[in-house]
C-alpha cells in the first residue's frame, strides 16, 4: 500500500467515528447555491463559504472553468435538486494562467510524464513519448478577470439555464483569503 492511501483510510476511519446524523442529509444541498471554483488544494470552498456538509453543490475542475460538464451539473443542480443560485469563482496565482494550449499541446506530444516548471516555462525531464492532444482546449486562462466573465456568460447564454437564477462572478485570493467581486461577471449574470 502507498502512505497516501493508509493516510486517506486512516482519516476515513477517523471520520466515520463523528459521523452521526449526516447519514440523515437530504439529496439537495440545504442552502439551495452552486459554487463552480477550481481544483486548486489551497482553496476550501467550505471555508471561504462557510459551507458544512449538506449546504450546497460544490463543482470544482483545473481554473474552475465552465465546459459543457459544468454546466451539465448545474442543470441537474437546479432542474433536479433546486438550486436557486450560483457562484463562479476562479482564483490569483492560478496554475491555469502559466500556460497556454499549444504550451501544453507540445508538453504532452513529447512525454505523459509530469512536467516542471522552469524559469522560461514548462518543460519536459523526460523525453519518452507522449499522445496528440490538440484536439483538447485546456481552457488556460490569460486574463483572471476576463476568464471569469467568458464562464459566467457561458452559463447565462444557454438555453437551459433559467434566467432567473442568478450568476454571481468572484476571484478568490489565495493571499489573504478575501472573494473580490468581478462586476462585469456578476452584471452578465444578474437575473432577468
Amino acid at each position: 500500500m502507498s502512505k497516501v492511501l493508509d493516510e486517506v483510510l486512516a482519516a476515513n476511519a477517523a471520520y466515520q467515528k463523528d459521523f452521526g446524523e449526516k447519514g440523515k442529509l437530504p439529496i439537495p444541498p440545504g442552502r439551495h447555491f452552486a459554487i463552480v471554483t477550481c481544483m486548486d488544494a489551497r482553496l476550501d470552498p467550505a471555508k471561504f463559504a462557510g459551507l458544512a456538509e449538506g449546504d450546497a453543490h460544490v463543482i470544482r475542475n483545473a481554473g474552475g472553468r465552465v465546459n459543457d460538464e459544468t454546466i451539465r451539473s448545474l442543470i441537474i443542480s437546479h432542474k433536479l435538486l433546486g438550486t436557486q443560485e450560483w457562484f463562479v469563482i476562479h482564483h490569483s496565482d492560478c496554475g491555469m494562467l502559466t500556460f497556454t494550449n499549444p504550451v501544453i499541446h507540445s508538453l504532452l506530444d513529447e512525454s505523459l510524464d509530469t512536467a516542471s516548471l522552469g524559469p522560461d516555462g514548462w518543460y519536459n525531464e523526460t523525453k519518452n513519448g507522449g499522445a496528440d492532444a490538440r484536439h483538447i482546449d485546456f481552457q488556460p486562462i490569460s486574463d483572471l478577470a476576463g476568464s471569469v466573465v467568458e464562464d459566467v456568460r457561458k452559463i447565462r447564454e444557454n438555453p437551459l439555464v433559467p434566467k432567473y437564477i442568478p450568476i454571481y462572478g468572484y476571484i478568490y485570493d489565495v493571499k489573504t483569503g478575501a472573494l473580490v467581486e468581478v462586476p462585469a461577471a456578476t452584471e452578465v449574470g444578474k437575473a432577468r
